[in-house]
């Protein structure tokens, strides 16, 4: 049997806080009983089970959240009346693409939380993630050249970016200072 690295509860805390929330809303019920029960089962599942460590980086930056959910808003409420215009007025002609977007943080929270975040924007679903290269492949409405797809890419960075400045680690932070993606594919390109 494997052992696993314990890890500070400092660190676990915001998971353990995730779970419990996460709990309080599938059973629709967030009495002080139902929360302490799924404190008691968030605990179990983090420290008795085996599961891949989610080490979070210990640091959160309300400043950073604030702008993030504004940004987050203002697409989300943009991007919902461009899907609906684009529906009226090209119907079933609309052209879509997958783009490949490789993402400069190797964390697979940032990465699972990057994708979680472009999901939710209508007009754009994650279809497949490549953890070994940290890529996201999306499904994107109205993408017919190059161009569109460039800036697909550059939304995805932008969101990972602002997401790594709300939770990112160190290390993540300097990744940032670099701006090139920590992979290449075989062309030379992100």
């Amino acid at each position: 049997m494997m052992s696993r690295q314990k890890i500070p509860l400092r660190v676990e805390l915001p998971l353990l806080v995730w779970l419990v929330i996460v709990w309080g809303a599938l059973w629709q019920d967030f009495s002080l009983g139902n929360m302490v029960f799924g404190a008691i089962i968030a605990f179990a599942v983090a420290n008795l089970l085996y599961l891949p460590p989610v080490e979070l980086s210990g640091r959160f930056n309300v400043l950073y959240a604030v702008g993030f959910a504004g940004r987050f808003l203002h697409q989300l409420v943009l991007a919902s009346f461009q899907v609906f215009w684009l529906a009226l007025t090209r119907g079933p002609k609309l052209q879509n693409a997958v783009v490949a977007v490789r993402l400069r943080s190797p964390s697979d929270l940032l990465v699972t939380a990057t994708g979680h975040v472009l999901s939710l924007i209508p007009g754009s679903l994650v279809v497949e993630v490549d953890r070994s290269t940290s890529t996201l492949y999306l499904h994107c409405l109205n993408v017919t050249t190059r161009d569109d797809a460039e800036k697909v890419r550059q939304n995805a960075r932008r969101t990972e970016e602002w997401l790594i400045r709300v939770m990112g680690t160190r290390e993540d932070l300097a990744l940032l200072g670099t701006d090139a993606p920590h992979h290449l594919d075989g062309r030379g390109h992100p």
